[in-house]
Parts: structure tokens; C-alpha cells; sequence
């Protein structure tokens, strides 16, 4: 598959290198020189010097035999003209990132295909929804709803209060089975788990489960849910504004914004509950002034990662039961899991996730990447005689790094077992590691 991408930045290198490694051919172009030069780590990506939005330089670029044209530079107006210029000189499929949630709304979707986009991301959008989530639900490392909440992912670290603790997961086998335990990361190791491993204390825990057995994981996990009442937010970015016109109304926020006119604009836009504060949020006396002891919830968000980790730690001193890092470093994000930070954002991870859809050539409908495991998550549709239809799942000898987390069938979801056996249209979660990603195409085609 020839790709396209434009713009070097954080998340179109991030874009490149991973889908290099995926062999599939990469150009990577950008107007600055400079944002190219960067270590591939044995990927094979050809760089261009030039502007998406030049006929010329998108005609150097190949974009002609393109399968998919990726535009992800700073500036949304440059993002749209280049796909539309992409389209119009024969990319078969076109991605802009936005930062117009307006854009995304169901009924403009037909306006922007006629120009020749076909899809659209807003990461800041996508970050701010993780963060509130992550609110919502505090004793989760990870919360995420498939197929519009007919199945649920969750990821818990678990220590010793846990009845799963010292568990073999063949025990675990319910008559009625309430969740399935799909991987287990284990210190710098996420494992796909067999029915001989066992739980031990300090992993996290990834579970698929439906809405209703939730609550049986946070038991079972050992986990208490605290309600939070009052957040204190670390940098006025865009995911920040966002995040706070997400949060419910009776929930007490405070941003604290180093700099003294981005306070002033933040203001203006941000909904009532929300109190704006000029100053460091890296000040520990400032923190106790606005009020960390009482907070339930502390989310660092500057643009730079060490300094979101520090601020984290922190405030768990002050005895703050969740914390949320926006860590764009990826090799930082191990470091933020053993120091306990509750919840990462990554917009590359983000990012990464919605653009997996177009590379599997298989009824794909979503994407997770998790920050914490090295591992995806991706909504497949089993397709008439494919290769998961054909026996029991026991009976497949799926590969070591893949696994099936529950099935929705004609609107029912159930966990799968080993007997159960997929039929076509079945929507199937998988949970693989990164390696496995492009076996699921011969499973499921």
C-alpha cells in the first residue's frame, strides 16, 4: 500500500515510522527540511521536501498512485486543501486532521466527500474525551466502550486486595461468564494469557466485559470508585478547553495557566464551573493554595512530558486518588506506568488508532492503540467463509499475541469460550499485540 503523509510533525513521523514497520511504502513530506531529518530505526521511508497544498510538489509526491493521503500539519486549512487537491489527482482515500468540531458533525460528513475528504480527525477532540472518561470511571486505567457500549474494555492495576490475585486464569472460568481477561501487562511485558498463567499483584489487567458485569470487575478487581467532585487541570492547551466543555456541570474545575493573556482568552470560552488561575502549576505552594488536597483529580497537560509526570507525582503526594499525564513521548509512557500515573494521553496513539481502520483489508470499524500495553484493540466483522468461521475457537490455533475478547450477535454480546464458534456478521473484539495486527486480515477475510 503506498502512503502518503503530510506534515513531520509528532504525529506524522510517529504515523510513518509505524507504518513502515508495517511495510508498507511511505513518503513522509513536509515544507521544512529540517522536520525531516530523523532517525527511522531501520524503516524505510522516503522523505520529501515540499508543500501539500502545491499541485507540483503533491504530483512529486506520488499522491496520483496513493491509497491513502494522510494531512496532518499544524494548520487545518492546509490539512483540507491538500486532501481535496490529493482526491482530485487521484488518492483512493484522503485523512485531514481538524480542529473544527463542527466539521465532524453527521450532517456535513456529505459536504466534505463530494470535496474529496474522506475522513477527518480531530486528536484534541478524541484526547479531551479520554480524559473525561478517565474522570468518570477513576479506579480504570484504561475505559473504553465497543460497539456503541455493547462490550467494554477496561484496564486495572491490581495489588494484593484483589480476590484475582494468586488466581490461575483457568479458575476463572465462570459457568456464566461475566468478563474475559484478554492480556496482562507485567511490568515492560503484556502477555496474551493462557489458561495456566496466573494473576500476580502490580499487573494491569485488561478485561473485556459487557455494561452490565462492570461492577463485578471493579469487585473483583479490589476497587473502589470515589466520585470526583473537584479537578485541577495543568496548562490551558486546546485538549484543556475541551476537556472542561466535556465534564458535567456540578464538577468544580480549576485550570492553572502559566501564561497571562492565554488566561485571559481561556476565560472567555470556558463554562461557568470553571475557574481560570495565572500561575505555575508546577508551584507545590500554589497547588495547596487552589485547593490539591481536596482535589480527586489531577490532569497535567503542558507540552512537555517530564514535567507532566512530576506534576502527577506529586499531586498523588497530596493524596489525590486520580492522575492523568498527556505524555507524547512514547518512551516516557513505561516510565509513567511504574510510577503509578493513572492515565496517559497520547495524541500519536490516538491518532494511530483512527488511521489503522484504513489499512486492514477486513470489515474493520474502530481501532483502540493502548498507551499502557504495546497492544490494539480493533471491531471486526467476521466476513462468510472466512477463516474464524470455519471451527470452534479452541479449535482455530489463533497465534500466541492475539486474542478474542467478546462477539456481538444480531444485537446480543456475549464473552466468547473456547467452544463458542464465530458465524458470519458476527462483531468480534480482538485484542493483539502490535505484531499481530496484520494477521487479522487472514482470520477474518
Amino acid at each position: 500500500m503506498k502512503i502518503v503523509i503530510a506534515g513531520a510533525g509528532e504525529v506524522g513521523t510517529h504515523l510513518a515510522k509505524m507504518l513502515a514497520h508495517e511495510k508498507q511504502d511511505i513518503v513522509l513530506m513536509d515544507p521544512n527540511e529540517e522536520r525531516l531529518h530523523f532517525s527511522t530505526s531501520g524503516a524505510e521511508i522516503l522523505p520529501l521536501t515540499g508543500n501539500p497544498t502545491s499541485l507540483r510538489d503533491l504530483m512529486e509526491a506520488g499522491v496520483k498512485n496513493a491509497d491513502l493521503f494522510v494531512s496532518v500539519t499544524p494548520e487545518e486549512t492546509a490539512n483540507i486543501t491538500a486532501c481535496m487537491l490529493a482526491a482530485n489527482l487521484g488518492a483512493h482515500k484522503t485523512l485531514a486532521r481538524i480542529n473544527n468540531y463542527e466539521y465532524l458533525l453527521p450532517k456535513n460528513r456529505e459536504l466534505f466527500e463530494k470535496l474529496g475528504i474522506g475522513s477527518m480527525i480531530y486528536p484534541e477532540m478524541l484526547a479531551a474525551e479520554e480524559i473525561v472518561t478517565a474522570i468518570r470511571r477513576p479506579w480504570t486505567r484504561q475505559y473504553w466502550e465497543l460497539f456503541d457500549g455493547a462490550l467494554i474494555l477496561i484496564g486495572v492495576k491490581v495489588r494484593n486486595n484483589s480476590q484475582l490475585v494468586d488466581t490461575q486464569l483457568s479458575d476463572l472460568m465462570q459457568t456464566n461468564k461475566l468478563y474475559h481477561i484478554v492480556a496482562i501487562k507485567r511490568r515492560n511485558e503484556t502477555i496474551i494469557p493462557r489458561g495456566s498463567d496466573r494473576v500476580e499483584s502490580g499487573d494491569i489487567l485488561f478485561f473485556t466485559t459487557t455494561k452490565e458485569h462492570v461492577k463485578d470487575v471493579q469487585l473483583h478487581a479490589g476497587k473502589t470508585d470515589p466520585e470526583v467532585k473537584k479537578i485541577i487541570i495543568m496548562g490551558g492547551s486546546r485538549i484543556a478547553i475541551r476537556a472542561c466543555e466535556y465534564l458535567p456541570g456540578h464538577v468544580r474545575v480549576k485550570v492553572i495557566e502559566m501564561n497571562k493573556e492565554k488566561s485571559h482568552r481561556i476565560a472567555e470560552v470556558v463554562p461557568g464551573n470553571v475557574l481560570i488561575i495565572n500561575g505555575d502549576g508546577r508551584d507545590l505552594d500554589l497547588l495547596v493554595q487552589e485547593g490539591i488536597k481536596d482535589a480527586q483529580a489531577f490532569v497535567a497537560l503542558s507540552e512537555n512530558s517530564s514535567t507532566n509526570i512530576l506534576a502527577c507525582l506529586a499531586a498523588k503526594r497530596f493524596g489525590v486518588v486520580k492522575t492523568i499525564a498527556k505524555i507524547e513521548n512514547l518512551d516516557y509512557i513505561p516510565l509513567a506506568e511504574s510510577m503509578d500515573i493513572g492515565s496517559v494521553i497520547n495524541k500519536k496513539l490516538i491518532a494511530a488508532s483512527h488511521i489503522y481502520q484504513f489499512l486492514l483489508d477486513a470489515d474493520v470499524s474502530n481501532v483502540k492503540c493502548l498507551a499502557f500495553a504495546n497492544a490494539d484493540v480493533a471491531e471486526l466483522v467476521a466476513r462468510p467463509h472466512s477463516k474464524i468461521t470455519k471451527k470452534q475457537v479452541k479449535d482455530l490455533h489463533l497465534p500466541k499475541d492475539m486474542t478474542l475478547g467478546g462477539l456481538i450477535r444480531e444485537g446480543k454480546p456475549m464473552m466468547i469460550k473456547g467452544d463458542t464458534q464465530i458465524q458470519a456478521y458476527d462483531n468480534v473484539v480482538v485484542f493483539c499485540l502490535d505484531t499481530a495486527m496484520r494477521k487479522l486480515e487472514d482470520y477474518f477475510n
